[in-house]
């Protein structure tokens, strides 16, 4: 099929594909505190990731900025999928779980990683959607079916996130 024929135009919704990767041991994650000098989420805990750039897929972006932000590589899978409702422009978010991480972890220009306890989280400034994230995905087990979610701000700018399965 064509490009032209995909359907792809400014009258449908438009998605960016990006991955965050939650690298885990027993309660901990591998979580990255934004750095001070970021436009966003500066200070702020997140997991890993980033923009899946031309050319590559979701596995390899993943595994690739595991590697950018951590310096570390992992067994990586699929948990879900989120589209991040932005407007025009939306997000689909490609969420990987990690494990057996090799590696000696390193900091780079994003931020610092760190472990991080699951319960420690709340005492922390995270990015509104991890607490969500981290509840859906801590229960996974390698061979679950991937979760579907959507996101998007309610009427008041609060970000709610709805999983479908």
């Amino acid at each position: 099929m064509p490009v032209s024929d995909q359907g792809a135009t400014r009258e449908r919704y438009l998605l960016v594909p990006r991955t965050a990767i939650f690298v885990r041991r027993g309660d901990e994650y591998l979580l990255i505190q934004g750095a001070p000098t970021k436009r966003l989420w500066a200070r702020k805990y997140n997991g890993l990731g980033g923009h899946v750039e031309r050319g590559e897929d979701a596995l390899s972006a993943a595994r690739r900025e595991l590697d950018e932000e951590a310096g570390v590589r992992a067994e990586l899978w699929l948990a879900g999928t989120v589209i991040v409702d932005a407007g025009e422009v939306g997000v689909l978010l490609f969420v990987f779980i990690g494990e057996n991480v090799q590696g000696e972890i390193i900091g780079s220009k994003e931020g610092i990683p760190q472990w991080v306890k699951k319960e420690a989280l709340s005492a922390l400034p995270v990015v509104e959607d991890l607490p969500v994230l981290i509840e859906r995905i801590h229960a996974l087990k390698r061979g679950d079916a991937p979760f579907s979610a959507r996101s998007y701000y309610d009427e008041n700018g609060a970000l709610k996130v709805i999983f479908e399965n």
